[in-house]
């Protein structure tokens, strides 16, 4: 079978031959890869950035937001059958800590799990995949043409959860955790491919969402965050920390762009008993040293909570796939736009080295669905 190649830390990446998998254990799925979505670890990976070979091996099949058809599964799988549809998880645990014992490798301590595609593990970007069952997660037929976005909805399903479970841990005895993104203002900076599944979470879940980034307010990721009822702001007009003397008291910031500076800067525009999610990862090394006194003092005095988030469990997958189809059911022309690239695996070059102008998510494509 054909699969993409890459020798971590060189930009060398290739289309290449290897065998097929085949069932090896009772508990074992085969997939037959129909999409495999690329984000900024890809393009990361493909520019000489971090990755990891499996042990003794010097490539790394890439790849870690896959979508397929399963093809075969062994005696003892339960779950799925063959001609369901569903989606691999990416993290395997340590095997040691007592957040991977328990199937929360997603909260590793040791930091020795292995990521599909990208961390000491071959990935999805291939002909064919196999993992076992309890790392498969099933998708309904009818949101097929969106199933490849399971993985990212993921990490954005999974930061809003944990928000609202602080939320409700502390706000117990004011508000219902489910009801309290109802009519809060929040605010998603950086509105790529993972910013805007966090805005069509937090819409689905009542929120007032606005939506902050530096492209032209009639392309296309504006665009869609307005049809689903949100608002922009440019970023390149209105500086981030002035947003709350803009819209008055913001409860919760979505990042997810990974610059640090303005990482830092949102936290001036968090209101009182906020909660200020951080996704993006920031490239470099370079200090940046701007949390003054008075943003500490912020931060005590108005009962914040900043939250670093990454990666998801399984049951966010799940969550995931729920969300995916109550978009779909709200929002179906709005969420169809969402995957804006579609290229053959042959041309899988221009995946990872182009960018459109209107890119959301692009998909590498193995086989016609």
């Amino acid at each position: 079978m054909k699969a993409i190649v890459l020798i971590p830390g060189t930009t060398t990446v290739c289309l290449n031959d290897r065998t097929e998998p085949q069932i090896s254990a009772d508990d074992e799925v085969i997939i037959k890869v129909w999409q495999v979505g690329i984000c900024g670890t890809d393009r990361e990976e493909a520019s000489g950035g971090r990755a990891t070979a499996p042990a003794n091996r010097q490539e790394l099949i890439i790849g870690h937001e896959v979508f397929g058809l399963v093809e075969k599964v062994g005696k003892a799988v339960k779950k799925v059958r063959p001609g369901d549809f569903g989606v691999f998880t990416v993290r395997r645990g340590c095997g040691n800590c007592l957040a991977c014992l328990n199937d929360r490798s997603d909260m590793c301590y040791t930091g020795n799990y292995t990521e599909r595609g990208i961390k000491g593990a071959d990935g999805f970007q291939a002909e064919y995949v196999v993992d076992q069952e309890q790392y498969l997660v099933k998708v309904p037929e009818t949101i097929t043409h969106l199933g490849v976005l399971t993985e990212p909805m993921s990490v954005a399903a999974k930061a809003i959860d944990e928000a609202l479970g602080l939320q409700k841990s502390r706000l117990r005895d004011i508000m219902e955790q489910e009801s309290w993104l109802q009519g809060k203002k929040t605010v998603v900076a950086g509105i790529g491919a993972i910013g805007l599944l966090a805005a069509f979470v937090l819409r689905l879940k009542g929120a007032d969402v606005v939506g902050l980034d530096i492209v032209e307010e009639d392309s296309l990721r504006p665009q869609i965050l307005k049809q689903i009822g949100g608002k922009y702001i440019n970023g390149k007009h209105v500086k981030a920390a002035d947003l709350d003397s803009r819209l008055g008291q913001i409860d919760l910031i979505f990042e997810a762009t990974g610059i640090a500076e303005l990482q830092v800067q949102l936290i001036q525009a968090l209101g009182i008993n906020g909660i200020y999610i951080l996704t993006g990862i920031p490239e470099g090394t370079r200090q940046l040293l701007n949390l003054t006194g008075d943003l500490m003092k912020q931060i005590v005095l108005k009962n914040q909570i900043l939250l670093g988030s990454v990666n998801a469990s399984y049951a966010h997958y799940e969550m995931a796939v729920d969300l995916l189809a109550q978009a779909h059911e709200k929002y179906p022309e709005v969420i169809s736009r969402f995957i804006t690239d579609r290229i053959p695996f042959s041309d899988f070059q221009t995946a990872l080295r182009k960018h459109s102008p209107d890119e959301i998510k692009v998909v590498v494509e193995w086989a016609k669905n």
